[in-house]
């Protein structure tokens, strides 16, 4: 596991069992369904008794348990959150696998609608040497993934619009907001009230963004690159539909394990 920092000393010391007992019902109480696993957590990087208690207050609170521990973890691969970003999700973990299948050593991707960069972060873990481009609209995501992918591009603006003309990738993966409009009000708190609507939104449909990745893509692939955008699975004939309809050779992968759904399009020049 890649750590941001070495563990605090304080969740190293032994810690009371009843107190233990008493977070984990307390976080329970507040809709923690792994309340037991949070409060481990919580207190293993927490770095005095004082400290541990604002951290479960903001819990309890509904602060999401990311953004309280100031990390996330993806793939094995932690991550620094911040206010408003979206917090990477254990289905994208397909994503960083078939992103990983795909692209060498020395290789080009393009993390797009980034976030905090952590699909990227992924990638270049468990694949060295990938040459590394990031892209997000939100100003705030664009800084947390600069403090995440070191030494990678990491610019802001809308989807291609900010990188430079004729630039080409080998591979291109795409976790853009999928959620139809009318669904956002009935997302988990955690994330309707903590992250910034622009990651979530996708339109009536939940495909606007989704259009417009797709749309650009055979201009930023290289002669065999590849598209792969997470998707639900009700919205991936329809994401497929779309990538052939580009030119794309398509195919959609399902993790059953993780509820994940990728759509991956393949260049042919």
């Amino acid at each position: 596991m890649t750590n941001a920092a070495d563990p605090p000393a304080f969740g190293a010391r032994a810690y009371p069992p009843g107190r233990s007992r008493d977070l984990t019902a307390r976080l329970r109480a507040a809709g923690c369904v792994f309340a037991e696993e949070e409060a481990a957590l919580l207190i293993e990087h927490a770095d005095d008794s004082e400290a541990l208690e604002a951290m479960v207050s903001r819990r309890v609170c509904g602060e999401p348990l990311e953004l309280v521990l100031g990390w996330a973890e993806l793939s094995s691969v932690r991550v620094h959150v911040a206010p408003g970003v979206f917090v990477p999700r254990r289905r994208s973990v397909l994503l960083v696998e078939l992103t990983t299948d795909l692209i060498e050593a020395g290789g080009s991707l393009l993390d797009l609608g980034c976030g905090t960069g952590a699909i990227a972060a992924a990638v270049r873990h468990h694949v060295p040497g990938v040459r590394t481009w990031a892209v997000d609209v939100d100003p705030d995501a664009v800084r947390c993934a600069r403090r995440n992918l070191p030494g990678a591009r990491v610019l802001q603006g809308d989807l291609y619009a900010p990188l430079p003309a004729g630039l080409r990738f080998d591979v291109v993966v795409a976790n853009a907001p999928y959620v139809p409009t009318a669904e956002i009000a009935r997302m988990p708190p955690e994330a309707r009230e903590h992250e910034h609507l622009v990651a979530l939104d996708g339109g009536p449909d939940g495909l606007d963004v989704h259009r417009r990745v797709i749309a650009g893509a055979p201009e930023r692939l290289t002669r065999s690159g590849t598209l792969l955008v997470e998707t639900s699975a009700a919205q991936a004939t329809a994401a497929a539909a779309l990538m052939a309809d580009a030119g794309l050779l398509t195919r959609v992968v399902r993790d059953e394990a993780i509820g994940a759904t990728a759509v991956v399009g393949r260049a042919h020049g």
